[in-house]
């Protein structure tokens, strides 16, 4: 199964694409989607959503998985990553992907095993999970490919519970 996971953002966009098969992981690529603050936000989701349509078609991923929006004090910024996030689900629908969505904390218990973990533990995880030379930057890209690892966990106990095929 190919997955592509986001991280969500107007100025950086993570992305990480990881093949899971049987127990192994295979990172075939990952990265990050920049736009300027000077741009207007139209002009910056467009961007988004090219760059995620050239990775659809040049790796055929079967599932996208993007983290759920995450409410803090800054309702701005939340819905700045709220527009990103409408975009990149736009580009699994229009794809027909099968797209599922995960919090902060299940990304966290799927990767490190405890939901509270720091972000510097599970970027580390990350990096011992996928066998990468260094933790992804920015944390975006980190956080992308945590989300991937975390699918594919929950994905293949859900198919056990549920035996589905």
């Amino acid at each position: 199964m190919i997955i592509l996971g986001i991280d969500p953002g107007t100025a950086i966009t993570g992305y990480g694409i990881v093949e899971f098969i049987g127990n192994r992981f295979k990172v075939i690529d990952y990265g990050k989607i920049l736009t300027s603050n000077d741009l207007p936000l139209a002009t910056r989701l467009k961007k988004i959503y090219f760059k995620l349509e050239d990775l659809i078609e040049k790796y055929k991923p079967e599932h996208l998985v993007v983290e759920e929006l995450f409410f803090n004090k800054n309702t701005r910024t939340a819905l700045s990553v709220g527009h990103a996030r409408g975009i990149i689900l736009l580009a699994g629908a229009i794809h027909n992907m099968p797209t599922f969505e995960y919090t902060p904390l299940q990304v966290k218990q799927a990767v490190v095993g405890y939901g509270r973990a720091e972000k510097k533990q599970v970027q580390e995880m990350v990096r011992i999970i996928l066998n990468l030379e260094k933790i992804p930057k920015p944390d975006d890209v980190a956080d992308a490919l945590a989300i991937t690892i975390c699918h594919a966990h929950s994905y293949k106990l859900n198919k056990l519970i549920f035996k589905e095929d």
